[in-house]
């Protein structure tokens, strides 16, 4: 299993080699200003309430153009909350290394924070992005790179849990899934929407501790059935 450190290392880099030519970097620019455009717009409106047309003129490019990059508005929320949700998990896992020894539900959470708080920064993206990750074309490239983003979550989830609750690797990568089920409905969720990041931390914390605790009690303690027989009254 890998590192913490190697997690947060599995970033994109870029290639090395000879700097770009002219035609590359005028590929570079226009890209940057419709990505900063759809950034700007999709967290001043909610992606409902914008059109590709109006990234296109913020970007001073032609919608023809726009097309080269990105052949749906989804897919540009999708490569402006990759970058989100990559910097979201980098954060959670630095942070998680500051709080080692003080159990696995605290690292965890130390982990989810910035997660929750990227996803519901504003909570309709938050929610479509999600949606489009799990229902969408896991072919397309940029699915598939934020599918490998979470992928970098539940690893490093499953990590702490193998350290922190002495669970085996193969046990701790299913916990890890459950985990992120849990992120995904306490985000998406239409219940949850009134809800305050911390009200929704607070749900995802109780359901990890109850996850986590058969698995934390200490040698003595006698195991606790799943399933206990109730006793009948006579």
């Amino acid at each position: 299993m890998s590192t913490l450190n190697n997690i947060v290392k599995e970033t994109t880099m870029p290639a090395s080699g000879n700097p770009p030519g002219r035609r590359e970097r005028a590929k570079q620019d226009k890209r940057g200003r419709i990505m900063n455009a759809a950034r700007e717009l999709f967290a001043e409106r909610g992606v409902s309430a914008v059109t590709t047309q109006q990234i296109a003129d913020r970007a001073d490019v032609a919608i023809g153009t726009l097309y080269l990059y990105a052949s749906t508005k989804a897919e540009l929320l999708i490569m402006v909350q990759n970058e989100k949700f990559a910097a979201a998990i980098d954060d959670g896992l630095q942070t998680a290394s500051t709080v080692v020894g003080q159990g696995a539900l605290k690292e965890v959470i130390a982990v989810v924070r910035p997660v929750v708080a990227c996803l519901r920064e504003q909570v309709e993206n938050g929610r479509t992005y999600l949606h489009e990750l799990v229902f969408g074309d896991p072919a397309e490239p940029n699915r598939r790179e934020g599918l490998t983003i979470a992928g970098r979550l539940e690893d490093g989830i499953a990590l702490l849990i193998a350290r922190c609750a002495s669970t085996d690797p193969a046990d701790a990568v299913t916990l890890a899934r459950v985990v992120i089920a849990v992120i995904h409905v306490s985000t998406t969720a239409t219940i949850y929407l009134p809800s305050s990041d911390e009200d929704v931390l607070a749900n995802i914390s109780a359901q990890v501790q109850a996850m986590l605790a058969p698995r934390q009690l200490p040698p003595s303690h006698p195991s606790i059935p799943l399933n206990p027989q109730r006793k009948r009254i006579p």
